[in-house]
């Protein structure tokens, strides 16, 4: 279950990376060829190129905070995994609706690089002069990120708790448990013991001469008067 649990966690925080980075590439690369009217630039050149970053300029953030997300959720305790789960899957939602409403108007979304190009600002105004728009892979590339985003976010929500718990959440917790249940003679025991293996080298020495045993030249001089004592005090008696 663990080995499982692992796996599933793996691909999870790989999805929302390869999803978000999918959408982030797409973001960089040109989305559309428009067409415009003669005399409509100011060259030669009837043909404009519009980049991601134009057609769809939130898509990049979007992106990006999907790949700090999954950078998130490497280290994210058991409810933190949930709450991230949730946001991952709202934030996948958002890169397939941002590459989606380019799909949906390609005008609309060519208007900016339009109005750069020609200086004829309003979007009614740039759209007269566009006289078509072919569109290339890469807007439905961010689609397909944003889906990788949203089914691996719901991946996290299902299975977060089933999730191994890392030491900094799980065994550091249940040391500290242990350590404060235990009694504190039990714990000045252990302390005890752990010089006594000698992790303390200024006390292996000298054990040696407390633990010798007495011999009977060490008796106390004044063992033997006790006798005498009793003798001199039982013949005043006589």
């Amino acid at each position: 279950m663990s080995v499982r649990a692992r796996r599933v966690k793996l691909l999870a925080i790989l999805g929302i990376l390869v999803g978000s980075g999918l959408a982030l590439l797409a973001w960089s690369r040109t989305w559309y060829s428009a067409t415009l009217v003669d005399g409509a630039t100011s060259g030669s050149t009837t043909t404009l190129d519009v980049a991601g970053q134009s057609a769809s300029p939130a898509l990049s953030a979007l992106a990006l905070a999907g790949l700090a997300l999954a950078g998130a959720l490497t280290i994210a305790g058991p409810v933190i995994r949930v709450v991230l789960g949730l946001l991952a899957a709202v934030l996948g939602g958002c890169i397939v609706l941002a590459a989606s409403l380019a799909i949906a108007d390609p005008v609309a979304a060519v208007s900016s690089a339009v109005a750069d190009a020609t200086g004829v600002a309003g979007t009614g105004s740039t759209a007269e002069l566009v006289a078509g728009v072919v569109a290339s892979a890469w807007p439905a590339v961010a689609v397909a990120g944003g889906v990788v985003v949203v089914l691996a976010g719901l991946a996290v929500l299902v299975t977060a708790r089933a999730w191994p718990t890392s030491r900094r959440y799980g065994g550091g917790v249940r040391v500290a448990a242990a350590a404060a249940a235990a009694p504190s003679s039990d714990r000045a025991v252990d302390a005890w013991d752990d010089l006594s293996r000698g992790d303390d080298p200024t006390e292996a020495t000298e054990p040696a001469e407390a633990t010798e045993p007495a011999t009977a030249d060490d008796e106390p001089d004044h063992a033997p008067d006790g006798p005498a004592d009793g003798d001199e005090r039982a013949g005043t008696t006589r």
